[in-house]
């Protein structure tokens, strides 16, 4: 089974820092559109699929190709968003992540936890062996840095744009650190406060199903999930029954540091081998550029769409399908 837990952050509005939208403003709708795609031809929201600003898809239609093939069962939760998706889901928390430069970003992350952990333990008595969990958080990559770093681990996230703005998330980050009063590593002891100053619903929410669900769990993401592992293990988690499954554009990034953190944290990955290199659709193509990469759990998608015995090359063909579609109901 794939859950797709949707967060919104105050972060991803900072001019520069976030592309999963068309400006920094639609990135508010960016997760309840992807979720919302992934049951229909479009969304509901609003009335067009979302785009980084130089137009180019979604990765939720990675995942709506997999979900098309190997017909897998995907729950929505709703992490922390400004609006509510218009398709049935669980619905964990409303509250969105703060800015972290000027407060702490999760004030509510107990509560995300307790409902989140909840849901998990209500899974695990399903036949359920395996739980896929994937995300849309606009801005998540910078918030996953900051936790990253405030845990001690010299970690470089990825970005949706081929022109990753470390420059401008260091900088985001230093100030949330200087406004916490701590330095990098300060809170390796304490990861619930590295959480709760820095992080964003998602995390907390999938924080909290791991602790709910004791069978194995693969984190569909790139570097978002690698903060996310980083958490459960600082709470004393055994890594052994999780895997991070992400994608080979966020492998391959040369501005991130996927596999070297994932080594330091001491878990699991796998990178799905899409290639959209011959597309005719140059939207399409541009993921080989290293536009998008990642998100909606489009990695853990291909998996599970791998392990019903799909290829890749069948996922990719399929999404193909999809976009030539979306590009005919314009």
């Amino acid at each position: 089974m794939m859950l797709v837990v949707l967060g919104n952050t105050e972060i991803s509005t900072v001019p520069g820092i976030s592309v999963a939208g068309a400006t920094p403003e639609l990135t508010k709708l960016t997760p309840v559109a992807d979720a919302e795609y992934l049951f229909h031809e479009k969304p509901l929201t609003i009335d067009t699929v979302p785009v980084t600003p130089e137009g180019h898809p979604t990765p939720a239609i990675i995942t709506k190709a997999a979900k098309e093939l190997a017909d897998f069962p995907v729950l929505i939760v709703r992490g922390g968003t400004y609006l509510s998706p218009l398709i049935p889901h669980v619905h964990i928390s409303g509250a969105v992540g703060r800015d972290f430069r000027r407060e702490p970003a999760l004030p509510e992350f107990g509560e995300i936890i307790k409902r989140a952990k909840l849901l998990g333990e209500e899974l695990n008595k399903t036949p359920i062996k395996e739980l896929v969990i994937g995300e849309s958080t606009p801005g998540g990559t910078t918030t996953a840095q900051a936790v990253l770093w405030a845990l001690g681990y010299n970690a470089k996230t990825s970005s949706a744009s081929p022109d990753n703005p470390r420059g401008l998330k260091e900088k985001v980050i230093r100030e949330g650190f200087e406004r916490a009063g701590i330095e990098h590593g300060g809170l390796k002891d304490n990861p619930l406060e590295a959480l709760r100053q820095f992080g964003d619903p998602m995390m907390a929410t999938v924080v909290g199903i791991a602790l709910g669900f004791r069978r194995k769990v693969v984190l569909a993401g790139g570097t978002q999930m690698l903060a996310v592992s980083a958490l459960l293990k600082a709470l004393g988690e055994d890594l052994s029954r999780f895997m991070v499954a992400t994608t080979k554009w966020v492998v391959n990034d040369k501005s991130a540091t996927f596999i070297e953190t994932a080594k330091e944290i001491g878990i699991m990955s796998y990178a799905a081998d899409l290639d959209f290199s011959n597309s005719e659709f140059k939207g399409l193509r541009d993921y080989e550029k290293g536009y998008v990469k990642e998100g909606v759990g489009a990695g853990g998608a291909t998996w599970l769409a791998v392990k019903a015995g799909f290829s890749p090359e069948e996922v990719s063909a399929k999404v193909e399908e999809l976009y030539r579609r979306l590009m005919g109901m314009r």
